[in-house]
């Protein structure tokens, strides 16, 4: 019972500390799409030529709630593939404030940030010049309100709020059943799981990554701190550990042979980037 009431108290933290972010976001998608000009047009034009850049920089503050925006943007027209991604790459959120706790490994977070926000700017960038014309699909503004009956209302805030309160519950509830999960796992059990010093790290690190709760970066710095994992393959980790931003983009792009594609791309780069970090 107490362990319940431990999730259950981290569960509504968590998803209450994401609130802000899905509204922000969904206020920012309904303005678009109400009062979208030709120089809004042109103006997110310009922006989306350094949206790569500008994605690692937020994706490097210890906040996951930037995948969250960024793929509700992403979904609706606002940024593109490669700065989705590269929020998603560069996103560490409790894995910095983690090894802050402990001294004696605060000086790998420079090395962390650097790693991850050089790949993230790379891997965005690749994406955008090669890669998205064949995995994105045309995005809209007002994409999001098509089958909810949104635009029928008149103003954005209440629209934004609709959007935000139905993502809530979504992610509260999935958030809830991975903390749970996670709560009763033992740590050893993974430490067995992880071949120490084998080339297959990254790939296995990687997929630890993907569950879409900001509890798994903890797991892996934790894994990292007790000399589990190689710097290479927390990295690798890290990247693919993008919050809840996977199940946001689920949500709200109906189209699962891109969102597929794209976990695809993401644990590529991931991979990719464990990998040479291992040989160097």
């Amino acid at each position: 019972m107490n362990i319940f009431l431990d999730v259950l108290q981290d569960t509504v933290s968590d998803s209450l500390h994401m609130l802000p972010f899905l509204f922000a976001a969904f206020l920012l998608i309904e303005t678009l799409e109400h009062y979208s000009t030709t120089f809004i047009n042109q103006t997110l034009i310009k922006i989306n030529k350094a949206g790569p850049l500008v994605g690692a920089i937020l994706g490097c503050i210890p906040q996951c709630g930037f995948s969250v925006m960024s793929a509700n943007l992403y979904s609706s027209g606002v940024v593109s593939l490669g700065t989705m991604l590269a929020v998603f790459l560069a996103t560490s959120d409790e894995a910095i404030l983690l090894l802050l706790g402990h001294p004696e490994s605060a000086g790998s977070i420079w090395t962390l940030l650097t790693a991850k926000l050089l790949i993230a700017v790379i891997a965005g960038y690749i994406t955008d010049l090669f890669l998205a014309k064949r995995i994105s699909t045309p995005k809209h503004f007002g994409d999001l309100c098509d089958h909810c009956g949104c635009h029928e209302h008149h103003g954005i805030v209440l629209p934004a709020f609709k959007h935000t309160l139905k993502l809530f519950a979504y992610i509260f509830v999935f958030s809830g059943l991975l903390n749970l999960i996670i709560a009763y796992a033992d740590l050893n059990t993974l430490s067995t799981i992880l071949l120490s010093g084998s080339l297959l790290q990254p790939f296995l690190a990687a997929l630890i990554g993907f569950i879409p709760n900001c509890a798994a970066s903890v797991v892996l710095t934790e894994l990292y701190l007790s000399g589990t994992l190689s710097f290479a393959s927390v990295v690798a980790g890290l990247c693919t550990n993008a919050g809840v931003g996977l199940v946001v983009l689920f949500e709200v792009d109906k189209n699962r042979k891109e969102d597929l594609k794209i976990v695809g791309l993401l644990y590529f780069f991931a991979v990719a980037a464990g990998l040479i970090l291992s040989i160097f």
